[in-house]
């Protein structure tokens, strides 16, 4: 990937890791991506400017209400991804989110949702990193046109002509070698040189968050293009405006 490819932003992409954000980010007339670990998403925002198109692996839009296994995104990405389904938590109505606590967030997800249900551990872990973005967006409507969702597993099944991986990234806990190469070898495929993974990791992040920041990088530069879809095809916006989509 080169920056005679992109448009004239900077194009970047996001995971969040055990330090907070890593962020593989390609500037105009670059050649090579950078990596950055950042430890709040609005210091990552302010680093690459007004005009960076970010991909964020994760939720953005909180409804007040849910029917069924989390928000439309989740349910709309899910029949694409075959045994990397389970990569996608259920994500509560924002009530449950706001909340403090694990059982505060159980309470008010099932008050809030149609069945009633309660939130995984897994999800509740992200609560925080989904508040840091839904103040931001909150607060500045112009971030809510640059910033954007997006799931790596299913940008992977969507680089990958709609077939999803046949290997996880982790198992049991563990990054798996074959699941990364086999994302690796796509990733080079669409301009990211495999090489660029030889160093591995900065420090306070894993290689699966290093993977996956980049794929996200490869939807910022389909969304700056202006080729990217939405999941669900009609999504819905939530009290704030804020878009409740997962891009692709």
């Amino acid at each position: 990937m080169s920056g005679d490819d992109q448009p004239g932003n900077v194009l970047v992409g996001v995971d969040g890791c055990r330090a907070g954000w890593i962020a593989v980010a390609l500037r105009p007339g670059d050649t090579r991506p950078e990596v950055r670990v950042f430890e709040r998403f609005a210091d990552l925002v302010a680093e690459f400017g007004p005009n960076a198109t970010i991909a964020v692996d994760m939720p953005i839009g909180l409804p007040d209400r849910t029917s069924g296994s989390g928000r439309g995104p989740e349910q709309a990405i899910r029949p694409y991804l075959g045994a990397r389904q389970s990569s996608v938590f259920s994500i509560p109505a924002r009530a449950a989110v706001e909340a403090e606590t694990y059982r505060e967030a159980c309470d008010l997800a099932q008050v809030c949702s149609d069945p009633p249900r309660k939130v995984s551990k897994q999800a509740f872990f992200l609560f925080g990193k989904i508040r840091e973005i839904d103040s931001l967006l909150q607060a500045d409507i112009a971030l809510r046109h640059r910033i954007i969702e997006c799931h790596p597993e299913f940008s992977f099944c969507r680089l990958n002509n709609m077939v999803p991986m046949a290997t996880p990234k982790k198992i049991r806990g563990a990054v798996n070698p074959e699941g990364i190469a086999q994302r690796v070898e796509l990733l080079a495929s669409h301009g990211i040189d495999s090489a660029f993974f030889g160093k591995g990791p900065p420090r306070g992040a894993a290689m699966d968050d290093l993977v996956d920041a980049s794929v996200n990088l490869l939807v910022a530069g389909r969304h700056a293009k202006g080729l990217t879809e939405t999941f669900p095809s009609h999504p819905m916006r939530d009290r704030y405006g804020i878009l409740i989509a997962i891009h692709g």
